[in-house]
């Protein structure tokens, strides 16, 4: 079946009423993109916990899929009139039917993180059979390998761990860095998550790999500590759990999912504990690492 994609501008002020509408009017979904992305006004969002951050963005494109037969201008007539606006200009675009699986498969491929170290989804062959291949397939937790957060903590554990180390992954998400830090040869590894769904995932992705790792929610492993403390979240929950990630190092830690301009602020929370220094960066991303005082 083909389909018929609906593309519109809103301001911030109508973006998510004029997506409901569209819904009401027929669309069967809507996705809504800065108009601004890749250039200087482009406006980034992440949802960190704490920070009451837009959903929105200034100027938003809005796109419908709708039915190939659908009328375009009556279902933005309608929607607009919902939300009290005049039609706002559209422009559509057909949208072939396709094997929407094989098209989400190609957008992964395997990853190389250092010389000796594969991130491959399950779909593929190693590129190096040789290798370290880990098999990591997108899911509903965080982490494929992909992200500049993900690959700046994965250069680090290659060149770091020696064998033997007790490992503590906080914020675990899909698995991925307790699950490589294992096969790196750490022999104790655990990760935790609020995400019971994280928890799922990460334990399966762990047995898929052969590995001994275990993953918890932070209730059902209270008082877990380790040498060395990875935790891939964001700058302001990172901050907030300072307290309790330091109490858990008994050696050296990683954080990612920080922001250049916010590794200051990261920096200040734990460096009574560790000497810390910005190791890497990737993108706009820095990895902070620190060892005990």
């Amino acid at each position: 079946m083909a389909w018929l994609a609906i593309r519109l501008l809103a301001g911030a002020d109508h973006a998510e009423a004029l997506s409901d509408a569209l819904i009401e009017a027929g669309a069967l979904s809507v996705t809504c993109d800065d108009a601004d992305a890749g250039t200087a006004a482009e406006a980034p969002q992440f949802g960190e916990p704490g920070v009451d951050a837009p959903r929105v963005w200034p100027r938003n494109i809005l796109t419908a899929l709708v039915p190939a037969d659908a009328d375009a201008g009556s279902i933005v007539a309608a929607a607009a009139g919902a939300c009290g606006l005049p039609p706002p200009a559209y422009a559509t675009a057909p949208v072939e039917d396709a094997d929407w699986v094989r098209t989400t498969q190609a957008q992964f491929q395997p990853i190389r993180v250092v010389e000796n170290l594969w991130i491959v989804p399950s779909w593929c062959e190693p590129p190096d059979p040789a290798a370290v291949n880990i098999s990591i397939d997108p899911g509903l937790a965080f982490g494929t390998g992909s992200h500049p957060t993900t690959l700046l903590m994965l250069r680090w554990l290659a060149r770091t761990l020696k064998g033997g180390e007790t490992l503590l992954d906080y914020g675990c998400g899909s698995g991925i860095l307790a699950i490589v830090a294992a096969r790196l040869g750490a022999r104790d590894v655990i990760g935790v998550d609020i995400d019971p769904q994280a928890i799922i995932a990460a334990n399966d992705n762990a047995a898929k790999n052969r590995v001994a790792a275990r993953f918890f929610t932070p209730d059902a492993n209270p008082d877990r500590t380790a040498e060395i403390v990875v935790a891939n979240i964001l700058a302001n929950p990172l901050v907030v759990l300072a307290p309790l990630i330091t109490a858990r190092c008994a050696r050296r830690v990683a954080l990612s999912g920080v922001l250049e301009s916010q590794a200051e602020q990261v920096m200040g929370a734990y460096s009574a504990h560790f000497q810390l220094e910005v190791s890497d960066r990737e993108d706009g991303w820095v990895l902070i690492t620190g060892v005990r005082r």
